[in-house]
């Protein structure tokens, strides 16, 4: 954290959204630790600790405070080396990596030793990898108790606690109350028929601006965008569902609706949600850097991927073709091959089709639906090299040799490694500089000369694009 305390404390005492997650409060009086928007008395400076994640918190002995919920705020986007890796760690954590395994085998998945993967994320967050992934589940808990009707039972396993006996001692011991006691005065709003949640950003947000670029390219059978509404279905192992977002009416949040059979891969299903929509994005410290650039939409996210494949696959499929066309490959695709499913929506009726689905099919099924033969080969190609683990689509590890072995792929040049990072893999400083939308929006076609000029906006390059694209209206 590159915040000092006056600077914490005079965004503590205005409440400055842009600061929301950057930074806790613990507050000694109290025993309680905040967020920047937090609508409370604000505490005298002496009794302010400022620490750099509601873990660090937790471990100094503050609980979260109930009126403004440190649970529902915003994430940060890491650059340097340490902090990425870190962040890359938070996200797979946040997936239930450390459910599933130990830190060994999340340092193995991300190339790095374990003690470097320790000491990066001591570095970031002030606490050990284990105690980051108990703060995560407690605060999962705690917002599934407030929010939804499921079952105490159900919460400890939906946030990736082995046993309710575990559970119920650890929220005793960190926030002083039995879940029961949360529970009390909340549950009743809700029903079994969805599992409701709110997201929170920095703002501005361009909301409408996300909407259009992820309507022209979604899948038919698979996304949907209606109003100011994106829905989708969604596939975690076993688990099949939906879910949908939206505005919400209140603060600078965002209302995520889950269908009950996904309570089990939650944690998975709202960390996809986040990558997806670019929530962790820093508005104000993007648009220092890239100055005029953004000053028509200083909001403007770069859309992530709710699942890595599916978007490299897309991206494919349209290689020099237009968006719309790619479009309809890709939904052609899906409804080929992607596993049926039942939803409330006419408009969902598919999960997208998995690595495994497109090498039991073979190109042959690819080229049936109008993809070019080159391109199928392509695809079938990526898929067995992700179905082997030779490539992540995720966010975390080396981003350079990702892209390196993206384009060791036949049929995979620079641009669409490039859109790839940009999007599966989270990666800020991603830059298609090739891009046709890139050159005619800079009005130079040297790709050199666009290297050149774009060095001035490191390391928010991806943020540079889709303000470039956004200039050129048949884009978004």
């Amino acid at each position: 954290m590159e915040f000092d305390p006056d600077t914490c404390y005079h965004a503590l005492r205005t409440h400055d959204p842009r600061f929301d997650g950057a930074f806790f409060v613990g507050v000694s009086s109290t025993g309680i630790y905040c967020r920047t928007v937090c609508t409370a008395k604000t505490p005298k400076r002496e009794n302010c600790t400022f620490y750099p994640s509601a873990a660090a918190a937790e471990q100094a002995g503050h609980r979260p405070c109930l009126r403004c919920r440190p649970e529902l705020a915003p994430g940060n986007a890491r650059i340097d080396a340490v902090s990425r890796l870190a962040g890359a760690a938070l996200s797979r954590i946040e997936d239930g990596a450390l459910t599933e395994g130990g830190v060994t085998a999340l340092a193995a998945e991300m190339g790095v030793s374990d003690r470097h993967l320790r000491r990066a994320i001591q570095l970031e967050f002030g606490v050990s990898p284990i105690a980051l992934a108990q703060t995560q589940r407690l605060l999962l808990a705690k917002r599934l108790l407030t929010d939804t009707a499921l079952p105490v039972t159900d919460v400890a396993f939906a946030s990736g606690f082995s046993s309710l006996r575990r559970f119920n001692a650890l929220f005793a011991e960190r926030y002083r109350m039995r879940p029961s006691d949360l529970r009390r005065g909340h549950a009743a709003a809700h029903t079994a028929d969805t599992l409701g949640f709110k997201l929170a950003y920095r703002p501005p947000m361009e909301w409408d601006a996300m909407l259009r670029f992820l309507s022209a390219r979604a899948l038919r059978g698979v996304e949907a965008v209606e109003g100011r509404t994106y829905r989708r279905t969604a596939s975690f192992g076993k688990h099949r569902g939906w879910l949908s977002v939206a505005p919400s009416p209140s603060g600078f949040t965002l209302r995520v609706d889950v269908s009950p059979s996904l309570a089990p891969v939650l944690p998975r299903t709202l960390a996809a949600v986040k990558r997806l929509f670019d929530l962790a994005a820093e508005p104000c410290r993007i648009a220092e850097r890239l100055s005029q650039l953004s000053d028509a939409k200083p909001g403007l996210r770069v859309p992530g991927a709710f699942k890595g494949f599916e978007v490299a696959v897309r991206a494919i499929v349209g290689q020099q073709i237009s968006v719309a066309g790619a479009t309809t490959l890709a939904g052609r695709l899906a409804a080929t091959l992607g596993e049926p499913i039942e939803t409330p929506f006419a408009d969902l009726t598919r999960v997208s089709p998995t690595p495994r689905q497109i090498l039991s099919a073979g190109a042959d099924a690819l080229t049936a639906v109008g993809i070019t033969p080159a391109r199928a080969r392509t695809i079938v190609a990526l898929a067995d090299t992700v179905d082997r683990g030779g490539i992540r689509l995720k966010p975390g590890g080396d981003v350079e040799e990702t892209v390196a072995r993206l384009m060791a792929v036949p049929g995979i040049g620079e641009w669409t490694a490039q859109y790839i990072a940009m999007r599966a893999l989270s990666w800020p400083d991603a830059f298609p500089h090739t891009d046709l939308g890139v050159r005619k929006a800079l009005h130079e076609d040297d790709p050199k000369r666009i290297l050149e000029l774009a060095e001035s906006w490191r390391p928010w390059r991806a943020y540079a694009t889709m303000h470039l694209w956004s200039s050129l209206e048949e884009i978004l």
